[in-house]
């Protein structure tokens, strides 16, 4: 009777036991769905909280940005050519005020979305051209010394291809043809744009009151080493073989297409590369970098320096700080489980560091 009873308690132990255990499993399970949902809640809440507050910050950018941007009009428009000294003053003002709104949208290209980016871009591209009109309207000593340039290139035109001399006419008289807007180059050059155009073998440089936050063209140019010294608004590249072309800060694009067998180094917002071969890229870009329809493109960060290189990063607004060479989006390759075989990265080993 005894050893039925102590059989009795122990089975009753053991399926108290088992009660106990089955009472506190169901307590985990339904503890374990409550913290996910929390968790879920929790993340809907952040993701909601970081959209309105990029919202706001994009209301906070157009509405900045549109009053930056009428003040830098109205400036303009106020200034005559009457009184040079006060004009003078006044677009100084602009261009100090044109490269702060430059770097208010470098420094908003993390939170804009593309269509309102380039709505901004191409407003500022729109104020530096209008700038520049400006500027040749009431202080046009450049329209003086272009004519002169023009007579002594005509003058220089008898001299043999094979000397220096007619070689610096060749190249002066090819960047003339694109700063007066002349049809040689693709038939869509303004009277805002400067550069340089059809050359072979010749070494060419752009100082920095040339470029002044211009539109830089460069074209149909073959085993050709280009410099180019100053801070351009953006920079075109296009039909160029063979070639070596070294830029400074550019504070918006660069457009690079059909081009093969050269190498570039330049600083940039974004970079968008098309119809490219064999070329090497030496890059400081703070958005990213865009290849479509090339192959055998290669990256590196940019090294080159030359004297007043800071002071034209401070002129672009890039930050100096973020350099996403490393981010290529190629558009023909969207496998992204799977490295682009259009595009990689130099080897530190083999980068180049001396570009005299």
């Amino acid at each position: 009777m005894d050893a039925a009873t102590d059989s009795g308690n122990a089975n009753c132990s053991e399926n108290a036991d088992v009660r106990s255990c089955a009472a506190v499993k169901i307590p985990e399970r339904l503890l374990k769905r409550d913290l996910e949902r929390q968790e879920a809640v929790e993340r809907r809440k952040e993701e909601k909280e970081s959209q309105a507050v990029t919202e706001e910050k994009g209301d906070f950018f157009s509405r900045t940005f549109n009053s930056e941007k009428a003040e830098i009009q109205d400036l303009m428009s106020g200034c005559s050519e009457l009184d040079r000294d006060k004009a003078s003053e006044i677009l100084e003002e602009v261009t100090l005020k044109i490269q702060q709104l430059q770097k208010f949208l470098n420094d908003s290209v993390v939170f804009l979305p593309q269509y309102e980016l380039r709505q901004a871009q191409a407003s500022l591209q729109t104020l530096q051209s209008t700038l520049a009109e400006k500027r040749d309207q009431v202080l046009p000593k450049k329209k003086f010394a272009f004519r002169s340039r023009v007579t002594a290139t005509h003058k220089a035109q008898d001299i043999p291809v094979s000397t220096p001399s007619s070689q610096c006419s060749k190249s002066e008289s090819d960047r003339q043809s694109i700063e007066s807007g002349g049809p040689n180059v693709d038939g869509n050059i303004s009277a805002q744009q400067c550069g340089l155009a059809n050359a072979d073998s010749q070494v060419l440089t752009m100082g920095a009151e040339e470029i002044r936050q211009r539109d830089v063209l460069l074209t149909h140019l073959s085993n050709c080493k280009v410099r180019l010294l100053g801070t351009p608004s953006t920079l075109h590249i296009k039909h160029i073989r063979n070639s070596e072309i070294l830029c400074g800060p550019v504070s918006s694009s660069i457009f690079v297409d059909n081009v093969s067998g050269c190498t570039f180094a330049f600083p940039c917002q974004q970079l968008r590369t098309h119809h490219t071969t064999d070329t090497q890229v030496y890059l400081h870009v703070t958005s990213r970098a865009i290849i479509e329809d090339c192959s055998g493109v290669s990256f590196a960060p940019f090294n080159w320096s030359y004297p007043g290189i800071d002071a034209d990063f401070e002129v672009s607004g890039l930050d100096r700080g973020r350099n996403n060479w490393t981010l290529v989006d190629d558009f023909n390759w969207l496998a992204a489980d799977t490295p682009s075989p259009n595009w990689t990265l130099i080897p530190e080993s083999e980068r180049r560091s001396d570009w005299d």
